[in-house]
C-alpha cells in the first residue's frame, strides 16, 4: 500500500471511531471535556457526517532556513502565524456546522502569548487547536504548539495562545453572523469562558484611544533613545496575503508586526534578540487587497533584561479614495537579548525625552510589574 493511501485509510478509521461516540439529533461531548458542533438529525451519510465537525484540530510542518533568523531560531511571527491558521480552520469549520448562510471567521483579538521555548532550524511545529467558548457572535480558541526534534524524538511546548475570532457573511463581510453554540461538560466551563469574553470585549475599547497615535521620524537621534530603534515597513497587500475573499489573513498581519518588532529590538541592543511574548494583539479594522499598510515600531520601556516595543498597523486603501487610512492593528511585543551561547544578556536601558516617550515608559514598566507578579503568583504588582 502506498503512503498517501495507507495515511488515507487510517484517516477514514479514525473518521468512523469517532462517529460512533456521537449522537443522533443532539449535541455532544467528547470524554475528556471536548466539545463538538452540533450533529444533525438525518446522520447518517457522508455528507451529513462531514457537517458535525469536531472542535478541534491539528496542522504540522518542518521549520525550513527561511523561517528563522541568523542564530537558527525560528521567527516569533512565524510561529504566530501558524497559531492563526490553525485557529482560522477551527473556527471557521464551526461557524459553518449547521445550515445557513455561509461565513468566514476573521481574527478579531490574540490574547498574552508568552514564548515558552525557542523553536529551531529542522524541528516539526506540531499545532493544536480547540474551540472552548462561543458567544452569540464570537469564538474563542486555545492553540498549543509543540515542537518536536524528529532526530531524537524529544517534544517540548513552546506557545500557547488564546484567539477570537468572529464569522463574516461570504454575501456580505460587513455582516457578523451568529455562531453554532457548543455543549460544555461542566456549567463552570461556559462561565469562565464568559468572564474571559467580557473582559477581552472591554480591553478591546480601551484600545481604541490609541487609534490616533503615530509614529514621526526624527532627523539624527541619540542611541538608546526611541527615534534611534524606531522603525517602519511599508508593504503592498497583495493577493497571496489575503484569503479568498480580498481580506488579510491575520497570521500574516502579525509576522510583519513581529519583522518591525525584532528590527527595533535589534537596533536598541545590536545583538541576537528572540521574541519573548505578545501582549494582546487588537485587529480593529479588516484590510483590504490593494492597501497599502504601514507597521510602525517604537521602544516603550526596558527591563533590566527585556524590552517592550509597541507596534501599529496603519492602512492605506490607495485605490478606494471614499476611505481615509485608518489603525488596523496594533501590539505590544516583549524581547529579550541573547549571546552566541543562547544566554540572556542584559538590555541597554532606553532613554525617554519626550514628555509621551516617559508616559509611554511609565505605562510599560506598570506592564511589566504586573505580569511579573502574576508570574510569581501575587494579585498586585510589586515595585
Amino acid at each position: 500500500m502506498k503512503p498517501l493511501s495507507r495515511a488515507l485509510c487510517l484517516w477514514e478509521l479514525g473518521r468512523q471511531a469517532a462517529s460512533w461516540r456521537l449522537v443522533t439529533g443532539q449535541r455532544c461531548v467528547w470524554p475528556g471535556g471536548r466539545c463538538w458542533a452540533s450533529v444533525p438529525k438525518a446522520f447518517g451519510t457522508r455528507t451529513d457526517f462531514l457537517q458535525s465537525r469536531p472542535c478541534i484540530t491539528r496542522t504540522r510542518r518542518i521549520m525550513r532556513p527561511d523561517d528563522a533568523n541568523v542564530a537558527g531560531n525560528v521567527h516569533g511571527g512565524t510561529v504566530l502565524k501558524m497559531i492563526e491558521e490553525a485557529g482560522a480552520i477551527i473556527s471557521t469549520r464551526h461557524c459553518n456546522s449547521q445550515n445557513g448562510e455561509r461565513c468566514v471567521a476573521a481574527l478579531a483579538r490574540v490574547e498574552r502569548t508568552d514564548f515558552l521555548s525557542p523553536m529551531c532550524i529542522g524541528e516539526v511545529a506540531h499545532v493544536s487547536a480547540e474551540i472552548t467558548y462561543t458567544s452569540k457572535h464570537s469564538v474563542e480558541v486555545q492553540v498549543n504548539v509543540m515542537s518536536e526534534n524528529i532526530l531524537t524524538g524529544t517534544k517540548k511546548l513552546t506557545n500557547k495562545a488564546t484567539l477570537w475570532y468572529v464569522p463574516l457573511s461570504l454575501k456580505n463581510v460587513d455582516k457578523v453572523l451568529e455562531v453554532p453554540p457548543v455543549v460544555y461538560s461542566r456549567q463552570e466551563q461556559e462561565e469562565e469562558g464568559r468572564k474571559r469574553y467580557e473582559a477581552q470585549k472591554l480591553e478591546r475599547m480601551e484600545t481604541k484611544w490609541r487609534n490616533g497615535d503615530i509614529v514621526q521620524p526624527v532627523q539624527n537621534p541619540e542611541p538608546n533613545t526611541v527615534s534611534y530603534s524606531q522603525s517602519s515597513l511599508i508593504h503592498l497587500v497583495g493577493p497571496s496575503d489575503c484569503t479568498l475573499h480580498g481580506f488579510v489573513h491575520g497570521g500574516v498581519t502579525m509576522k510583519l508586526m513581529d519583522e518591525v518588532a525584532g528590527i527595533v529590538a535589534a537596533r536598541h541592543c545590536k545583538t541576537n534578540i528572540v521574541t519573548a511574548s505578545v501582549d494582546a494583539i487588537n485587529f480593529h479594522d479588516k484590510i483590504r487587497k490593494g492597501c497599502v499598510i504601514t507597521i510602525s515600531g517604537r521602544m516603550t520601556f526596558t527591563s533590566n533584561k527585556s524590552m517592550e516595543i509597541e507596534v501599529l498597523v496603519d492602512a492605506d486603501p490607495v485605490v478606494d479614495n471614499s476611505q481615509k487610512r485608518y489603525r488596523a492593528a496594533s501590539a505590544f511585543f516583549t524581547y529579550v537579548s541573547l549571546s552566541q551561547e543562547g544566554k540572556s544578556l542584559p538590555v541597554p536601558q532606553l532613554v525617554p525625552e519626550t514628555e509621551d516617550e516617559k508616559k509611554r515608559f511609565e505605562e510599560g514598566k506598570g506592564r511589566y510589574l504586573q505580569m511579573k507578579a502574576k508570574r510569581q503568583g501575587h494579585t498586585e504588582p510589586q515595585p
